[in-house]
């Protein structure tokens, strides 16, 4: 069976959902096939940090009720070295501006619950195997034997998904870095133990601290490339976080039960274009970003909002100009955030981890810190990339 619809989205994650929703309030006919089940999209947890130029264009579209009610404002960003707290506070350089703690699979909720109290069709536990007939009107072919006809295609399915490798190898250029370490990522039913993000610069490696909710906290750890969690049982998970975050003066980490880990092999990776024939790649589907800053989550979603006001233009008065400009629009963007992260991942993470360079390196990194605290211009460039505006 052939169903037919404008705009196939591929993935109901929060870019796919963010773009679901925008289109059907123009207008626009689309479905959204997610292959797992509602209930672990729903419960999906990835990042949290969301940029003040997210939450604004959120509040725009009438999507930020729950992200402004129930997230925590976050107003500064605190480092740590040699036992010593280095905090940066966001105001006066920020001229009101922050951040917003609130997990991703808080915001999916929203944005499934808005979909569908707008009628919006998105079917679960519907796998698409196959993407067809890229040069014309694409065929999505599902693992059920039926078919979605459309005109466009969007593919918020991820590194993995099916949408990025229906694009001929010739046609599509990725470049990536992989960094000489790991991070151990740690989610832990513990309140948080700071009201802010704490990234950690040790000689053993980096430890980040991010508050998800009030009784639940993330943590990664530096590791090796190799490490595997039978290399970290949870009593050396809270050993090694307390002497990463340990300070010389009272203070207080709150621990409990490890409830999920997972190592995250740091790598960066661009797709280049976004976008082949009627297929339109957004979100993790065309690049990826080391955790450290929260971008990945935030770049994802504007990706999935220019793409929406590109298809908007062109299904609603037949002007393919945006939707045609798309994936050299967000490039531009991409690469500053990937410049970006590159930069922090120096400043957080220990150079040269595991090798006899670290000790200078770790000096280096130091001095980095030091800049960063001693310059208002230094810091003032640092956090309109880091807060976002």
């Amino acid at each position: 069976m052939i169903h037919r619809t404008q705009v196939g989205i591929i993935g109901a994650g929060p870019a796919g959902m963010l773009l679901a929703v925008l289109l059907r309030r123009a207008g626009v006919d689309c479905v959204v096939l997610e292959w797992r089940d509602r209930e672990y999209v729903a419960n999906r947890a990835r990042g949290a940090t969301v940029e003040h130029r997210v939450v604004e264009m959120l509040r725009r579209y009438g999507l930020a009720g729950n992200l402004l009610g129930r997230g925590a404002v976050e107003n500064a960003v605190e480092f740590r070295l040699g036992g010593r707290r280095y905090p940066v506070h966001y105001e006066p350089l920020a001229a009101g501006r922050s951040h917003y703690i609130y997990p991703q699979q808080f915001l999916v909720r929203d944005l499934v619950d808005a979909f569908l109290a707008a009628g919006g069709d998105l079917r679960f536990e519907t796998a698409a195997t196959a993407v067809d007939d890229l040069a014309g009107q694409p065929l999505i072919r599902l693992a059920d034997g039926s078919e979605l006809r459309c005109e466009v295609v969007a593919g918020c399915d991820g590194e993995y998904g099916v949408a990025r490798g229906a694009i001929p190898a010739s046609a599509l250029h990725c470049t990536d870095y992989q960094y000489g370490y790991a991070w151990l990522s740690v989610l832990a039913d513990a309140p948080p133990s700071n009201d802010c993000v704490i990234n950690a610069l040790h000689e053993s490696g980096a430890c980040v601290h991010v508050r998800r909710t009030p009784t639940v906290s993330r943590f990664y750890l530096q590791c090796g490339q190799a490490d595997t969690r039978a290399d970290w049982p949870d009593e050396r998970i809270w050993k090694e976080i307390g002497i990463r975050l340990a300070l010389d003066e009272p203070w207080t980490l709150h621990t409990g039960p490890i409830t999920a880990t997972g190592t995250v092999r740091m790598r960066s990776l661009v797709c280049d274009p976004m976008r082949y024939g009627s297929l339109f790649l957004v979100g993790d589907a065309a690049h990826i970003v080391p955790p450290v800053g929260g971008k990945g989550f935030n770049l994802a979603l504007a990706d999935a909002e220019e793409l929406a006001l590109g298809l908007i233009d062109r299904f609603t008065t037949g002007d393919h100009g945006r939707a045609d400009a798309y994936s050299d629009t967000r490039l531009a963007r991409i690469w500053r955030a990937q410049e970006f992260v590159h930069w922090m991942m120096d400043l957080v993470n220990t150079p040269g981890y595991g090798t006899a360079t670290a000790p200078f390196l770790h000096r280096v990194q130091a001095a980095r810190l030091a800049r960063l605290m001693d310059s208002p211009e230094y810091l003032a460039a640092f956090l309109t990339d880091y807060v976002g505006w």
